[in-house]
């Protein structure tokens, strides 16, 4: 599916997998939330550690009133959709039954595909195989730049000087290259304090 097309409404999503545990990353980290992770991405970042997510034929289609039920059983009041690519896909009955259920919502997302649905919160994950849309800076609450090597320091800016005043900013290294990047990133929030550092806390933690 394209991303510049805008996708196509449906009442079942394929669903890699779904549970209820902790936020691990960027400004919501160790809050309880349920996440939900749609199968399908057209974006392929090399250092995915989620690649069984691209093919969206490859999961289960369940229905959005299933995933509701499901999130709605936990005390924690926070829907993460992710992905993959969430916004492959309209999300826009997703979120309407999110809110009927009384739960915030938050999305995961690089960016490329259209925006749909209505999100409490906007993570903004842009990725250098496929170029974001225009309209994530203006609408996103959340930048957050995997660092793979200095080179993206630069890029990182790039996005920072595009995104609206009220936006978050995080680096997070990429999870591989953690050891070898995190003392660069030490160094650069110091020195560029606009910035704050993100970790996978639960990959630390040895949690979902």
């Amino acid at each position: 599916m394209s991303g510049n097309r805008v996708p196509i409404e449906s009442t079942m999503l394929p669903v890699m997998e779904h549970f209820y545990t902790l936020q691990g990353e960027g400004f919501y980290t160790g809050h309880a939330a349920y996440f939900i992770r749609l199968g399908g991405c057209d974006v392929g970042c090399v250092w995915c550690d989620v690649k069984e997510s691209w093919d969206a034929d490859a999961h289960p289609k369940m229905s959005i009133e299933n995933m509701v039920v499901e999130a709605s059983k936990h005390l924690g009041k926070i829907a993460v959709i992710t992905g993959g690519e969430p916004l492959l896909h309209d999300c826009s009955s997703l979120t309407e039954q999110l809110i009927s259920a009384g739960l915030r919502r938050h999305v995961e997302t690089s960016g490329s595909s259209p925006l749909s649905g209505d999100w409490d919160w906007i993570c903004f994950s842009p990725k250098k195989f496929k170029a974001p849309l225009e309209e994530f800076y203006s609408k996103s609450h959340e930048l957050k730049i995997v660092i793979f090597n200095h080179h993206d320091l630069e890029w990182a800016e790039t996005h920072a000087k595009k995104i609206n005043t009220g936006c978050k900013l995080y680096l997070q290294p990429e999870w591989s290259q953690r050891e070898k990047v995190m003392p660069m990133l030490v160094d650069y929030v110091k020195q560029n304090p606009h910035w704050q550092v993100s970790l996978q806390t639960h990959k630390y933690l040895n949690i979902p």
